[in-house]
């Protein structure tokens, strides 16, 4: 297997319910020499291509439908392509088809020219991501995890043979995850991640959306003790 991660760290603004956030957010660049799927494109598209180089985009894979994903996945998945045809697929869980289409549809407004606003409304992703579903690339599998919660079409990524778990941002290191401290829904997001590690070895590594790297034993050792958020948020 000749699969190794790369990660890029990027920083933003995200608008979530009229209030902004500044946010810096990690993207991970799983392949070989020749062949990458970026997994959380952020904020700045050209520093992620600059990490890619000349290697091909064979897919991009949403963790979320979140606007500081939306706002660079076509010119990543493009990565220097004028035809469209040579374009990445871009993935994404179809619980977040509304997340998407409502922010495409924003920028369609925007638009003067009318086939351009025609074509962001029209703008689908390439792959629904499903419970189970594989994508392989470089002798490695990345296994996709439905876990909803901090969207509904949130997901995370499992690889076996690089022993890795990329938890996006329904879990990050001490905390399960959030934009800004927001939680959707907290105790549906508690629920996927308790069933997202409990089976999972203690030592493999959770590559987070955000913040620094952990353990799957030392974010299961935590769990229990997030409940207490969820009643706040409740109260």
């Amino acid at each position: 297997m000749d699969a190794r991660i790369e990660q890029v760290v990027t920083s933003g603004k995200v608008t979530l319910d009229d209030t902004e956030y500044d946010v810096e957010s990690n993207t991970y660049i799983v392949g070989d020499d020749d062949e990458v799927i970026v997994i959380d494109p952020s904020h700045d598209a050209e520093a992620i291509l600059k990490e890619v180089g000349d290697r091909e985009v064979m897919a991009v894979i949403l963790t979320d439908g979140n606007e500081h994903r939306l706002s660079v996945v076509l010119e990543v998945a493009a990565a220097g392509e004028d035809d469209e045809e040579n374009w990445a697929p871009i993935g994404l869980h179809r619980a977040d088809r509304l997340l998407w289409r409502d922010y495409f549809g924003r920028l369609a407004k925007e638009e003067d020219d009318e086939d351009d606003a025609k074509a962001l409304r029209s703008l689908e992703p390439d792959i629904w991501l499903e419970d189970g579903g594989v994508f392989e690339i470089a002798g490695a599998q990345l296994e996709i995890v439905h876990t909803p919660g901090h969207t509904p079409g949130s997901v995370c990524v499992i690889s076996e043979q690089l022993s890795a778990l990329f938890s996006g941002d329904t879990l990050h290191r001490n905390r399960p995850g959030s934009v800004g401290g927001v939680y959707e829904d907290l105790r549906k997001q508690l629920n996927s991640i308790g069933a997202l590690l409990t089976p999972l070895p203690k030592d493999l590594r959770v590559l987070p959306g955000q913040g620094d790297e952990t353990t799957v034993g030392d974010e299961d050792a935590r769990w229990e003790s997030w409940g207490a958020l969820a009643r706040e948020a409740e109260d």
